[in-house]
C-alpha cells in the first residue's frame, strides 16, 4: 500500500506533528471528501504502509524527524513542487531562494532520486509568457542540478475555483502551439542539465513530443527502487484519465493548505481554510475536527 500525504494539503508543511503521532498510534481517520460521513480508517503500521509520497512546497518543518521515520521501518520519497512564483500567487510560500536551499539540504540528506521537482503548474499571463517560463525554469534547473534526477511539469487547469481565486491576475490558457515551443524548450533545459522530463496529465499528442514521457508521481518503478522489491500496482482509477499514476490511499483533506497559493485546486478560499485550521489538532486522528455523529467508518489497509 502507497500512502500519498498529500494531493490535498501540505503535510510537511504544515502537519509534520499530526503525521507523526499518527504513524506512532499506527492508524489515521480521513473523511472521504465526495462523502464526508464515510470515514476511512487507514492502517499505518510499516507492515502495510509500502511507501508514503509527500507532496510538498516546504518540506523543512518534517526535514528533522526523517531519521525517526527511517527508524520505524517507513520508505518515503518527496514530490517537491518549486516554481518560485513570488508570494502574489504563493502568498505563504518561502522565498525561491530559501526553498531551493531547503531542496538540495533533503537531497543530501535522502538522496536525488527521492526527491521529485515538480515545476506545477505552469501558468501563463501578460508578465508570464514563453520567454519568462523558459529564463525561470532555467535557472532553477540550473540551481537544482545534481540534486534531483527528473522534474515534472504541467499547465495550469483553470478549474472554476482556480479561475475566481485568480480573478485580476490576467491568467489564460495558451493555445497548442505554445505549449508545443515552451515543452520543446523545457526539454532541452531538462536534458542540459541531466533531468529526465515528463509531463503530468497532459495530452502528449497536443504536445507534439515524440520523446517525452508522461508522468507518474505515484509511480511503483520508483517505489520499487526504494523499497528494493518488486511491486506492481494499477492505475489509480480514482484520478484523471490522462493521470498515470498508480492505486494510493491519500490521507489529506481539502482546504487546508496554509501556502494559499492562488492557483491551488485543493483550496476554495482563505477563510475557509482559515476556519479549518482553527480546528486542526496535532493528537487528534482525523487532520481536520473530531469524530460525528452518523459517521460510519471502515477499515482499509488491512
Amino acid at each position: 500500500m502507497i500512502i500519498s500525504a498529500s494531493r490535498r494539503t501540505d503535510i510537511p508543511a504544515f502537519f509534520s506533528d499530526w503525521f507523526l503521532n499518527r504513524l506512532n498510534e499506527g492508524h489515521a481517520l480521513v473523511r472521504n471528501p465526495m462523502n464526508p460521513k464515510m470515514v476511512s480508517r487507514i492502517i499505518l503500521s510499516p507492515d502495510t504502509v509500502d511507501c508514503i509520497v509527500f507532496w510538498t512546497k516546504n518540506p523543512y518543518p518534517l526535514m528533522g524527524r526523517l531519521e525517526e521515520l527511517e527508524k520505524l521501518g517507513y520508505r518515503f520519497y518527496f514530490l517537491f513542487s518549486l516554481n518560485g512564483y513570488g508570494s502574489i500567487l504563493e502568498e505563504h510560500v518561502p522565498p525561491v531562494e530559501q526553498v531551493v536551499d531547503t531542496f538540495r539540504s533533503l537531497s543530501g540528506m535522502i538522496g536525488k532520486e527521492r526527491v521529485v521537482w515538480r515545476y506545477d503548474p505552469v501558468i501563463f499571463s501578460h508578465k508570464m509568457d514563453v520567454a519568462f517560463h523558459i529564463k525561470h525554469f532555467g535557472g532553477l534547473a540550473e540551481s537544482l542540478k545534481g540534486f534531483t534526477d527528473a522534474c515534472i511539469f504541467s499547465f495550469l487547469d483553470l478549474y472554476k475555483k482556480c479561475e475566481r481565486n485568480l480573478r485580476g491576475h490576467n491568467i489564460f490558457t495558451p493555445d497548442g502551439e505554445t505549449m508545443q515551443t515552451l515543452s520543446a524548450k523545457f526539454m532541452e533545459i531538462a536534458k542540459k542539465n541531466g533531468l529526465a522530463l515528463r509531463a503530468c496529465a497532459e495530452d502528449l499528442q497536443r504536445l507534439g513530443l515524440r520523446h517525452l514521457e508522461p508522468a507518474r508521481c505515484i509511480d511503483d518503478s520508483l517505489v520499487s527502487r526504494i523499497i528494493g522489491r518488486d511491486i506492481r500496482l494499477p492505475k489509480d482509477k480514482n484520478q484523471r484519465a490522462l493521470c498515470g499514476c498508480v492505486e494510493s490511499i491519500d490521507i489529506g483533506a481539502y482546504n487546508t493548505c496554509g501556502h494559499l497559493c492562488r492557483y491551488c485546486y485543493a483550496n476554495s478560499n482563505s477563510a475557509t481554510v482559515k476556519k479549518n485550521l482553527e480546528n486542526h489538532h496535532p493528537g487528534a486522528p482525523f487532520l481536520i475536527g473530531g469524530a460525528e455523529e452518523g459517521d460510519v467508518i471502515h477499515d482499509r489497509g488491512n
